[in-house]
């Protein structure tokens, strides 16, 4: 897999987690310290994405460069001795 490849498939992956975390915080069977705990890695899993996400707007809006010619016609310049 190439890098926008493994950066696409991190994004999917936390996205679902933090799905996953969601559903499992209404949970009410959680104790105090679980939904604490529980929120804290929400807290960072967001993060992570922000930054994921951060990563793959760079990328598609790196500029493609254009391919340097084979030959291209020199200046016209005048040598004296």
């Amino acid at each position: 897999m190439n890098q926008p490849e493994v950066l696409d498939s991190d994004i999917h992956a936390l996205q679902q987690w933090l799905r996953a975390a969601w559903r499992q915080l209404g949970d009410p069977s959680l104790t105090t310290f679980s939904r604490r705990e529980l929120r804290n890695q929400m807290k960072q899993c967001s993060a992570d994405l922000r930054a994921r996400l951060q990563m793959a707007a760079e990328q598609q809006s790196e500029p493609v460069q254009q391919p340097i010619p084979a030959y291209s016609r020199p200046a016209l310049r005048i040598l004296s001795w």
